[in-house]
């Protein structure tokens, strides 16, 4: 494991990016505070913040998308529980919801950066123009595209919500941030359906893809937790290794 809390080593000031000014503070509506899942090869605490402005049909966590005035924890208490694991754990992820839609993020990831923690963000990407403010904060991002830019909204039931989400993978892919694109089945989807999804995000530059099965159990949409689980098929399986790093 990472020792965090030793001395940071001098850097020029040039590469050190200046703390955001400081404003309402970034909500936290839940808390994990040990997870070895949620950020590839590190022991991490998640932040999961409330609100988003889409409602995936298959959203496990529709109670914080449409969360508007539920119980908080106040980030000073965050801020306590983090310095207490300085040297235990090594990165903080925040989460969602969608963590993008509230202004306060850079100001509580570069809060985090200074307690000496690796900040990693999952995000559906749809706040683009929000992103660059976050980049100097990054270490490490999970991207969920859902689809080809005009399935969306058959997804998330917004109109035009694919544009602004493949904007958000180009930029993270311009800027170099270490990304893994995930991307959740929808039912009856099969091998031939997901290939040109798959060979867009190669073409793209993305190297390092995964799909996940879909669990129906606590869906948003009712049609899905009634039609069940959908697994990966196992020929998009094989596509995928030949195409991404593993």
């Amino acid at each position: 494991m990472t020792v965090l809390a030793r001395a940071a080593a001098p850097v020029d000031s040039v590469a050190c990016p200046r703390p955001p000014a400081r404003h309402d503070a970034w909500q936290v509506a839940g808390l994990t505070p040990l997870t070895t899942i949620d950020f590839p090869g590190e022991l991490a605490a998640v932040l999961f913040g409330p609100g988003c402005p889409w409602r995936c049909r298959y959203c496990h966590n529709g109670h914080l998308a449409a969360d508007s005035d539920g119980p908080r924890i106040e980030w000073s208490e965050i801020r306590s529980f983090l310095e207490s694991r300085r040297g235990l754990l090594d990165a903080v992820v925040f989460s969602g919801g969608e963590p993008t839609a509230q202004s306060g993020l850079a100001v509580a990831m570069a809060e985090v950066k200074g307690l000496g923690f690796k900040v990693g963000l999952h995000t559906a990407g749809p706040y683009p123009e929000r992103l660059p403010a976050l980049l100097p904060w990054l270490d490490w991002v999970g991207l969920d595209i859902k689809a080809l830019p005009e399935d969306y909204p058959a997804i998330t039931g917004v109109p035009g919500s694919g544009e602004p989400a493949w904007r958000s993978l180009h930029l993270f892919l311009e800027a170099g941030t270490p990304m893994q694109v995930r991307t959740t089945m929808m039912p009856a989807w099969r091998a031939d359906d997901l290939k040109p999804l798959v060979d867009r995000l190669a073409d793209a530059g993305v190297t390092h893809f995964r799909m996940q099965p879909l669990r129906a159990a606590m869906a948003l949409d009712p049609a899905i937790v009634e039609a069940g689980d959908w697994e990966v098929p196992e020929a998009a399986r094989g596509y995928c290794a030949a195409l991404f790093a593993p």
